[in-house]
């Protein structure tokens, strides 16, 4: 029987949250904070899970911690939510990484971008393919950070894979897209806007449907708002919604993201969520900056 990841797919087409993963006093993932931030987004009303993403500090934590975060996701949210496990590194862990989630029960795996410093398009299909195939009964979704991958090689990987489903794409650069989802095949996947909610409006526009957030650990009516407003094609009212994340987006992306899990982290902190602390190569805010990323997250609806 031909597997259609009719649910997987309508997961994708959503808010697709990125937990981030807190640390504890003596520097250890810490399990109970970790849980009652995915209970809040599940209570408010987030229904698809990326652990072991970028903002949760994939590539800082230990296999084993990555393990665990995959472990307590699933527990945690149960039937509430469906979960996408990031995987990546070379390829012998990364399908590691996918069974262990397909054990667990996720339904889908997000592919990390290769991190090599030598990626050629069709070795970029090898990789993933050696994923896909490993996990068949799984939805598997590239996250395309490449700007000079084409869409027909993306076409290739999904005419050997066919549980290649969806694309988290984070170029930025929204006519690029455009023009990559078509040569894929705009119907073919669903096209997540990997660059969260400030190019949400714009990748909607060229055919995405999804888009991931980091922000929705702060405040997960904000970005439901945004989605909400996009999926009725009100781009005034999606504009709204981006003018009020702006600036905490800008601080995120500044210096070439340096800060994108410390804001997020920050703010988080100042509603004593968790603690603020991240890994190296990440760094706490200076004392200094902490205030308007305070501000801003007690001026939204939380």
């Amino acid at each position: 029987m031909t597997t259609t990841f009719e649910t997987q797919r309508a997961a994708l087409a959503d808010v697709v949250a990125i937990p981030v993963t807190p640390f504890a006093e003596d520097g250890s993932v810490d399990p109970a904070t970790y849980r009652a931030l995915l209970r809040r987004l599940l209570d408010g009303g987030i229904t698809t899970l990326t652990p072991n993403g970028n903002t949760g500090e994939f590539y800082a934590l230990t296999p084993a911690e990555r393990r665990l975060v995959t472990e307590l996701t699933v527990e945690e949210a149960g039937d509430r939510a469906d979960i996408l496990v990031g995987v990546g590194h070379d390829v012998p862990t990364a399908v590691a990484s996918a069974r262990h989630a397909r054990e667990l029960g996720a339904s889908m795996v997000m592919v990390h971008q290769p991190v090599h410093p030598y990626v050629s398009q069709g070795g970029w299909v090898d990789y993933h393919r050696a994923v896909a195939e490993a996990v068949p009964e799984l939805g598997v979704v590239p996250y395309i950070r490449n700007a000079q991958l084409t869409g027909a090689r993306l076409a290739e990987l999904a005419d050997a894979c066919p549980n290649v489903i969806g694309v988290k794409y984070a170029v930025p650069d929204a006519a690029r897209f455009a023009a990559f989802a078509r040569d894929a095949g705009l119907d073919r996947f669903v096209w997540v806007a990997g660059l969260a909610e400030p190019y949400a409006p714009s990748y909607f526009s060229a055919g995405a449907t999804g888009f991931t957030s980091g922000l929705v650990n702060v405040a997960p009516a904000v970005s439901l708002n945004m989605i909400e407003a996009l999926r009725a094609g009100d781009y005034t009212a999606a504009m709204k919604v981006w003018e009020q994340i702006r600036r905490f987006e800008e601080l995120r992306a500044a210096n070439g993201s340096a800060n994108n899990v410390t804001v997020v982290k920050e703010a988080l902190a100042s509603l004593g969520l968790c603690r603020r602390e991240v890994r190296p190569p990440s760094k706490p805010l200076p004392e200094g900056e902490r205030a308007e990323v305070a501000a801003i997250a007690a001026g939204w609806s939380i």
